[in-house]
């Protein structure tokens, strides 16, 4: 008989029961503690239970780093791109469970999300030229900063396909602005804060004359622009303020991602591009693609922007007006010292501020390394005005050899690099598909590399582009996931792999589906970070205020001035006051409707049955449903939220009255 150490596990339903025993005589008494252990009576040995489910005992310990108990939390949150989806995935870590879908700039049915509730007009504020847009490609997702670390109150989202921005409250995680961009046709370097969330930038992706006005594609070197727009973020409202922010022009070239400085570099923002070459394609007539002709110069340029001058010039009035919005132009940034550029690796496609705010680390497609550009260096050459020369509009550029600090050799493809608590970055490397492990600020400390399932583009870590890293964890974020999954059609899932980075080696823990669409950037928080509510005032709207049309219990009243009806609802278990409302074909029908309930987590929906209206009703909330009465007959309407025993009963009858033919 000999002593040893044993985990035993018993995989239940969906999750793992874990129970450990130690020193335990053999293999009988290891399985009868483990029955007197759980309350589900585990009687397999832990070897029985591996060899049955193939399982190694490295695949046993990543379940219990990852397994949450019920009842218990999990240490992180997860703000994830929804890509496609245009709404925003919430996950927690290490479960890696989905927590919540928010939605922002598509309708989203559970949560009544633009289904004629008060969500309608967020969403038609986003709207763009003379389209209701109601998709989105959204990339971005930024955390509000309070001094260069995550402060937990607000979300910052962009729309790559429609040049917009939305806010979200994470109070109540949900959308409460939609601003969209009247300079640009794409956006894809933000929305990024700056250090105290003192604006929120967006910059361009593909460039367009200004405001979208049309130019044919020869005059693309003379009319087509980037642009970077600095929004003024009040915090005390929770808005962006269009009246207070402004734009910076930028040359066509193609700017892709971005990040502010921080601490010494708080003040400047770095944009990456490509398409130095201004390649416009042509395929049709012979010419080469965009795809080749972006790639024949040595190198792209980084754009580096001294915005708190840029502030100062726009505040003197050193603007011009583009589309309702303040401009200043290139031909005041560039002698200004505002926009300096810098060459960078071809088809660059990562652009991070360190920790310390002193290196901004970039990561170019075409090339096998990180650069570290050094923001003192920097600096110091614009104040000097120390340039190798000028692009063609007259922008300063700096040598590339007087701004980096060095370069790391880290594979094929680096994109974007997060960092860790101890000086450790982590970069994604698209085409060897691996995580890469390096120190910058010990650039002869090997490199270290794992294995993801593949092709990674982003990357995440625990506040990993704040001030202060958490380390612990990093999130793989994979472009495809071939055999990992069971087969679901030619369309795969993404996938997100948890890595653990707490020891000396990175590890792999856990594999996520992304199943609604593909995500690209995220961001990790602390959970005791977020402040949720969860009962809202009783009466509280959409937009976060109290709603002037709430209802009061026996207060309820149906309203009719001609053809304009308006019914005065209540929701609480199990019934709607009215629960009959009678109208006319053609009538303009509002109900406002609040619901009673205080107590957590007790949600109502409304809806009426062919009118495709619906909303969610949670405690203390109110909304507002507009619509016309156009179809005569009989329609029920009911709670689409589970609620009580008496759930079904929860309805009621919509009658509409025909007109006289």
């Amino acid at each position: 008989m000999r002593a040893y150490p044993l985990v035993v596990t018993s995989l239940v339903a969906t999750g793992i029961v874990a129970v450990v025993a130690v020193g335990c005589q053999n293999q009988h008494e290891a399985n009868q503690e483990a029955a007197q252990k759980t309350s589900l009576g585990a009687s397999s040995s832990v070897q029985d239970l591996m060899k049955a489910r193939n399982l190694s005992e490295a695949d046993v310990e990543a379940a219990l780093k990852t397994y949450v108990p019920t009842g218990k939390m999990d240490e992180y949150y997860i703000f994830a791109s929804g890509g496609q989806s245009g709404n925003v995935d919430v996950i927690g870590v290490p479960s890696m469970r989905l927590l919540k879908v928010i939605g922002v700039f598509t309708p989203e049915s559970w949560q009544g999300w633009g289904f004629g509730g008060e969500s309608d007009k967020i969403l038609e504020g986003g709207n763009q030229g003379i389209h209701k847009i109601r998709w989105a490609d959204m990339h971005h997702p930024n955390l509000s900063e309070t001094k260069g670390d995550y402060d937990g109150q607000y979300l910052f989202v962009n729309d790559k396909a429609n040049a917009r921005v939305a806010v979200v409250d994470l109070k109540d995680f949900a959308t409460k602005q939609i601003v969209p961009n009247p300079l640009a046709a794409s956006d894809h370097g933000g929305a990024f804060v700056t250090p105290d969330t003192d604006y929120v930038i967006e910059t361009s992706q593909y460039p367009a004359p200004l405001g979208r006005e049309y130019a044919p594609i020869t005059d693309y070197k003379a009319k087509y622009r980037g642009v970077a727009i600095f929004w003024k973020f009040d915090r005390a409202k929770g808005r962006i303020d269009p009246s207070k922010s402004w734009a910076l022009e930028l040359p066509p070239y193609t700017q892709d991602l971005a990040d502010a400085g921080k601490l010494g570099s708080d003040g400047w923002a770095y944009i990456n591009s490509f398409n130095t070459e201004m390649a416009v394609g042509g395929t049709m007539e012979g010419k080469p693609p965009i795809e080749s002709g972006a790639s024949q110069n040595d190198m792209d340029y980084l754009h580096v922007i001294n915005w708190k001058k840029a502030e100062e010039l726009v505040n003197a009035g050193k603007t011009k007006t583009i589309a309702g919005m303040r401009v200043l132009t290139m031909d005041v940034s560039g002698p200004e010292g505002v926009l300096t550029l810098v060459g960078e690796p071809k088809s660059p496609h990562g652009c991070d501020v360190t920790p310390d705010g002193k290196m901004v680390i970039v990561g170019g497609k075409l090339d096998t390394h990180t650069t570290l550009y050094d923001t003192a260096k920097m600096k110091d050459l614009i104040a000097q005005k120390k340039f190798e020369g000028k692009d063609d509009y007259g922008i300063p550029i700096m040598a590339f050899k007087d701004a980096i600090d060095g370069q790391v050799e880290i594979g094929l493809g680096p994109l974007h690099t997060v960092f860790d608590d101890k000086g450790g970055a982590y970069t994604s490397v698209f085409i060897e598909s691996v995580v890469a492990k390096w120190s910058y600020t010990d650039l002869k400390k090997p490199v270290e590399k794992l294995k993801v399932h593949y092709n990674i583009g982003h990357i995440l870590a625990a506040e990993g582009d704040t001030v202060s890293p958490d380390g612990k964890y990093v999130v793989a974020m994979n472009k495809m996931s071939m055999d990992r999954f069971l087969p679901v059609g030619p369309l795969y899932p993404q996938n997100f792999q948890l890595v653990d980075i707490a020891g000396e080696k990175m590890r792999l823990l856990a594999d996520m589906p992304i199943a609604n669409a593909e995500p690209h950037y995220s961001q990790m928080i602390k959970a005791d970070k977020i402040k949720a509510e969860k009962v809202y005032k009783s009466g509280t709207n959409a937009t976060g205020e109290i709603d002037p049309n709430r209802v009061e219990g026996g207060k309820e009243r149906v309203v009719r001035n001609g053809n304009k009806v308006e019914v005065f609802m209540t929701a609480i278990r199990s019934h709607f006051t009215p629960d009959r409302i009678e109208v006319d074909e053609g009538d303009d029908v509002t109900i406002h409707v609040t619901s009673l309930e205080a107590a957590e987590d007790q949600t109502h929906g409304f809806t009426i049955d062919m009118y495709n209206v619906n909303v969610s009703l949670e405690p203390g909330k109110h909304e507002n449903l507009s619509f016309k009465a156009d179809m005569p007959g009989t329609y029920p309407m009911y709670c689409t939220e589970f609620c009580s025993a008496l759930h079904l009963e929860m309805t009621g009858y919509f009658l509409v009255k025909p007109k006289k033919r």
